[in-house]
């Protein structure tokens, strides 16, 4: 047998044909790896068996999704790509986070200072779905009613009849969500967590597929509100924009001279809602090994201080750690960006790909951490940094 390449991954080696092994029992925590353990001794609770000589490791038997079916989500991914490279210069993280967010069924929240194409972007994502869309502008004096929708008394007949709000779209723009009341912020949970809305007592289902992209301004602008904790944990991401490149900018300005920016554009969408539902239920079927689902539990165990390698003095920083919606968001973007990559089986690296996004906004900091100038960024980087990967 061939000498595998050592500068190529285990994941990207041809199979031998044998069937993977199953995973060996949890051993007691004395027998628990240290971080830099050696290779003869026994592996530690979480690792996962070194399954390079039956075949690509995390990857399952029978292959996840057909050729047809992955070539199928490929096209879909390219087709949405390509209507934001279309309207957006650059910024390309948010390219990968939106599609993302998009095919795991999450919603996403865009932040960054006035003029980096968070609205942009967002509309260059309903422009390319083949769905009802909908923008809300918000503002101090915005009512939940003004989203959910409202009872009206017709006179004529002597009934209410409902009014259902903008939220009833398929792509649900909120626009500055900061700036809006907390009041008119928490009316957007029941829709965004259970798909659903009550008015007057009556329940009504949104569209499906059904995905909210909010945009906010840093919480240091005047005239903005903080979103509560429980609305944060909301949405599968957070996807912090930055300025772009001097090339990026450049090509900005040359689109802008060109007439390219204010010419007009075909409304025409290039996937269909049949092809966003069929994008995410591929997503379900990515497989997940245990030993990830494993790596997955011992990173968010350990931003709560607790798991398998505690970071001394955490709980110093972090008030809050991330919730087992935390578990899910990760594992669900996983499968998502391993999708996105032609892949259907999750890598560690997929858990690492977009954990900034995923975990960032599900951390709180202690008041002594804010005052240092920490970053959740960095908290989350040392929770990698302390778990092995399987």
């Amino acid at each position: 047998m061939s000498t595998p390449d050592p500068q190529q991954q285990p994941w990207d080696r041809p199979r031998t044909g044998r069937r993977r092994q199953e995973a060996p029992a949890q051993q007691a925590p004395s027998q628990q790896a240290a971080p830099q353990q050696d290779p003869s001794a026994p592996a530690r609770r979480t690792a996962a068996p070194d399954r390079t000589a039956q075949g690509r490791p995390f990857e399952p038997v029978e292959r996840a999704l057909s050729a047809a079916e992955q070539n199928r989500a490929d096209d879909v991914i390219e087709r949405i790509s390509a209507t934001f490279r279309s309207r957006v210069v650059g910024q390309e993280r948010l390219r990968l986070a939106l599609v993302a967010s998009l095919a795991a069924g999450g919603h996403i929240l865009l932040e960054s200072v006035p003029g980096l194409a968070k609205t942009t972007a967002a509309q260059a994502l309903a422009t390319a779905i083949g769905g009802s869309f909908a923008r809300i502008q918000c503002t101090p004096d915005l009512m939940p009613n003004d989203i959910l929708g409202t009872q009206i008394y017709n006179y004529g007949t002597g009934e209410f009849t409902t009014q259902l709000g903008p939220v009833h779209a398929n792509i649900v723009l909120l626009d500055e969500i900061n700036r809006s009341s907390a009041k008119t912020q928490s009316a957007m949970l029941e829709a965004m967590q259970e798909r659903q809305t009550s008015i007057g007592g009556e329940l009504f289902r949104l569209p499906d597929p059904f995905m909210v992209l909010a945009t906010q301004n840093p919480i240091e602008e005047e005239g903005t509100y903080v979103l509560p904790e429980a609305q944060m944990d909301r949405f599968l991401l957070k996807e912090i924009l930055t300025y772009p490149s001097p090339r990026d900018e450049h090509a900005i300005l040359d689109r802008s001279t060109s007439g390219e920016l204010t010419a007009p554009r075909a409304a025409a969408p290039t996937v269909s809602l049949e092809d966003i539902r069929f994008l995410q239920s591929a997503v379900d079927r990515v497989y997940v090994d245990p030993a990830i689902k494993r790596y997955i539990i011992d990173l968010i165990f350990t931003t709560r201080g607790t798991g398998p390698r505690p970071i001394e003095n955490l709980t110093q920083s972090v008030r809050v750690g991330a919730s087992p919606r935390g578990s899910l968001a990760l594992m669900r973007v996983g499968q998502a960006h391993a999708l996105l990559h032609g892949r259907d089986f999750v890598t560690p690296e997929d858990v690492r790909a977009l954990a900034h996004s995923v975990l960032r906004h599900r951390l709180v900091l202690t008041f002594d951490a804010i005052a240092a100038g920490m970053s959740t960024e960095s908290i989350i980087d040392a929770v990698f940094a302390a778990v092995p990967q399987p």
